[in-house]
């Protein structure tokens, strides 16, 4: 069953160059090495431009935890880390029908 993610994330004020730079990296490098990855795409508000939704699928549970394992994703962690404004809001879902 495939595995689907949304994560939202709050940037700090004049750090929405640095975050997208830093996702982008990340994005093509999960898209390049997580064939268990089938979604990782990066999208922005459009009421708030400080807010940004990450949706994410995933084929089942072990490529989902595999992706938090990467060095990609732990390194690129870190820098996004410093541009957000708090936690981020994480939502796992299960896919439904086919």
């Amino acid at each position: 069953m495939a595995i689907g993610v949304t994560a939202k994330l709050t940037v700090q004020d004049g750090k929405n160059e640095l975050f997208e730079q830093t996702f982008k990296t990340l994005s093509d490098a999960v898209n390049a090495k997580e064939p268990g990855c089938t979604l990782y795409a990066l999208h922005q508000s459009r009421s708030n431009p400080q807010v940004y939704i990450v949706l994410e699928q995933y084929s089942d549970e072990a490529a989902l935890a595999a992706h938090g394992k990467t060095e990609h994703y732990l390194a690129a962690g870190k820098e996004l880390a410093t541009c957000l404004a708090g936690a981020p809001e994480i939502e796992l879902m299960d896919s439904v029908g086919a």
